[in-house]
C-alpha cells in the first residue's frame, strides 16, 4: 500500500507537469514562429503582433547578473558554515539567517531593491536594480544549495588530508571543490531558473513594457514574466501569452533538466571512496 501511495505521488507530480505542458502548447503552441522569437512586439496595441526577443534577451541579461553577484558569495558562506564554522556561534547565526531570506516574499525583495538601488545608489530602474535585487533573491537558496553539495563529499578526503599533514586550503582547492563541482554548477543553474520566473521583484526595479533589445547595465530591460503578466492583465493577445509563458517554462525546464543531467551523470563522484 505504501509503495502504491509512492507511486501514485509520483505519477501526480508527472501529470501535473505533463498537463501544464500540453495546456500551453496547445493554447500557445500556435504563436511560436521564428518571428516571434527574434522580433520585438509591435502593433497598435503593443504586444499584438510582432515577438519577445527584446523580452528573452532581457531576461537572460537580468538573470546573468544575478547569477554573477551571487555564486561568488553564496559559495564563500558554504564553504564558511562546511568547511571552517561548522558548529560555532557564528555559523549558527548565519544559518538562521539564511533560513529567514527564504522565506521573505519576493515583492518584498523587490521593494528593497527599489529602495536601496534605485533610489538611494541612484541606479535607477535598470537592469543593473533588477539584477542585483535577484541577486539577494537567490542568494539564501544558493548558500543552501551549495553547503549541501560541500557536505555531500565523503569525509574520508579530508580526513586523509588531515592526516597527510595537507593544508585545509589547498585540500580544499584541489580535492574538496573540483569533486563538489557538478553539484555547485546544478545549484547555480537551479538558481538562475529560479531568478527566470521572478516577476515581483523585476517589476519595481527592471522591467519595461516596451524595448528594443539593446542591453546596457543603467537601462531598463524587458523580461519574459514582466511581458506574461502584461499581456495578460491587459488581456492583449492571450495566445501571445501563452506563447511566451511556453517559451518561458521551456527555458525553466531546459535549465532544470541540465541540472538534473549535472547530479546524475557526476553526483557520484561527491561521495566516492576510490
Amino acid at each position: 500500500m505504501g509503495r502504491i501511495c509512492l507511486w501514485g505521488s509520483g505519477l501526480a507530480v508527472i501529470a501535473v507537469l505533463l498537463a501544464i505542458m500540453g495546456l500551453l502548447l496547445a493554447r500557445g503552441g500556435g504563436a511560436l514562429s521564428w518571428e516571434f522569437l527574434t522580433a520585438a512586439p509591435k502593433g497598435l496595441i503593443l504586444g499584438t503582433e510582432g515577438g519577445i526577443y527584446p523580452a528573452i534577451l532581457g531576461t537572460v541579461s537580468l538573470v546573468a547578473v544575478a547569477s554573477l553577484a551571487a555564486a561568488i558569495p553564496a559559495l564563500l558562506t558554504a564553504i564558511y558554515l562546511v568547511e571552517y564554522g561548522k558548529t560555532s556561534t557564528v555559523a549558527h547565526g548565519i544559518n538562521f539567517v539564511i533560513q529567514a531570506m527564504i522565506g521573505i516574499p519576493s515583492i518584498l525583495t523587490g521593494l528593497f531593491g527599489y529602495a536601496f538601488f534605485v533610489v538611494t545608489l541612484g541606479f535607477g530602474i535598470s537592469l543593473l536594480s533588477g539584477g542585483l535585487t535577484l541577486a539577494i533573491m537567490i542568494l539564501p537558496t544558493l548558500v543552501v544549495l551549495m553547503r549541501d553539495a560541500l557536505q555531500a563529499v565523503n569525509d574520508e578526503y579530508r580526513l586523509v588530508g588531515a592526516s597527510l599533514g595537507v593544508s585545509r586550503r589547498y585540500l580544499l582547492q584541489r580535492v574538496i571543490l573540483p569533486i563538489a563541482s557538478p553539484h555547485l554548477l546544478s545549484a547555480v543553474l537551479l538558481a538562475m531558473g529560479y531568478a527566470a520566473g521572478a516577476t515581483a521583484p523585476i517589476m519595481v526595479t527592471a522591467a519595461v513594457v516596451m524595448s528594443r533589445g539593446s542591453i546596457d547595465l543603467f537601462s531598463p530591460v524587458m523580461a519574459l514574466p514582466f511581458h506574461l503578466y502584461i499581456l495578460f492583465s491587459q488581456h492583449i493577445s492571450l495566445d501571445r501569452a501563452y506563447g511566451t509563458a511556453l517559451v518561458l517554462v521551456l527555458i525553466l525546464l531546459a535549465l532544470n533538466l541540465l541540472s538534473f543531467y549535472l547530479r546524475s551523470r557526476y553526483g557520484k563522484r561527491v561521495t566516492s571512496h576510490d
